[in-house]
């Protein structure tokens, strides 16, 4: 090709110019990815990785939303759990007063403070209904506005379930009794302290498979979610390694660039040397 001798129209300075722009452009991308840490962070850098990794941005916030409600309900489950096993706890000197008043040789000043003492116990065990709270919820006293408790458990749709318990009509049996002689105490331990018994140990262990499962699921999502965010890594993340060689690599083409550009830029002084 002839080389044009112009002042006007510098060639060398063009193609010095656009190599220049080049090495620019190429540059700000490395240095996108050192200071993002990603090899894809929008549409500009690769629009249907961009695309997929957005899906999958959304589909592990609403993984984080599943795993929040599942907590949440874990919470609520706990509680009534606590609350229930308090109780059972407490059954334990429950029967004890029971039993000993249905002893017939006990004075009635015993028997009076026998029966004020089991007043006492299921006072203290409508109190462990009432605290049995987590975010307005509580599991253990059907009477008032308690539920089950469906949760989200997975992005398909499907639920878990904490089952109500109605130990505040048991209790409430239990504490309406009359105690004032032997034989009405072992009718007692015989009928409303035995449904009550039953009533806790079937939500203890209602309770207990329902919080379980709950945690199972958590951990199930969570594994879940990090395989997902493993993935999504694959996608976008830059290897800063590889990008720490080609900026370094970038960095010397732009300086040999900007030195083409200025030799490009002096040739028309040679021109000068021809009208001395």
């Amino acid at each position: 090709m002839a080389v044009q001798n112009s002042i006007n129209t510098n060639v060398g300075s063009f193609v010095a110019l656009r190599n220049l722009n080049t090495v620019n452009r190429g540059l700000d991308q490395i240095q996108n990815r050192v200071s993002t840490g990603l090899k894809v962070a929008g549409a500009l850098d690769d629009a249907s990785n961009f695309s997929i990794a957005q899906g999958i941005r959304g589909e592990l916030r609403a993984i984080g939303a599943v795993t929040q409600g599942l907590n949440n309900a874990k919470g609520i489950g706990k509680v009534a759990i606590a609350g229930t096993t308090a109780i059972s706890d407490l059954m334990q000197t429950v029967r004890q007063k029971l039993t000993e008043l249905s002893n017939e040789g006990i004075t009635t000043a015993q028997r009076s403070i026998l029966s004020d003492d089991f007043d006492q116990l299921l006072s203290q065990a409508a109190n462990f209904i009432d605290n049995a709270v987590f975010n307005g919820v509580n599991l253990l006293d059907t009477a008032g506005t308690s539920v089950n408790v469906n949760t989200l458990s997975n992005l398909a749709g499907g639920t878990l379930t904490l089952t109500a318990q109605d130990l505040r009509t048991q209790v409430g049996s239990l504490a309406a009794v009359s105690t004032g002689s032997a034989s009405s105490a072992q009718a007692v331990l015989a009928t409303q302290y035995s449904n009550l018994e039953s009533v806790v140990n079937t939500a203890l262990g209602s309770l207990g498979a329902e919080v379980r499962a709950l945690e199972l699921q958590t951990s199930f999502l969570e594994q879940i979610s990090d395989a997902t965010e493993e993935g999504l890594g694959n996608i976008v993340d830059a290897d800063l390694a590889r990008e720490s060689a080609k900026l370094t690599a970038a960095q010397v083409q732009q300086q040999l660039s900007i030195q083409t550009l200025g030799i490009a830029n002096q040739r028309p002084q040679t021109l000068l040397g021809l009208f001395g």
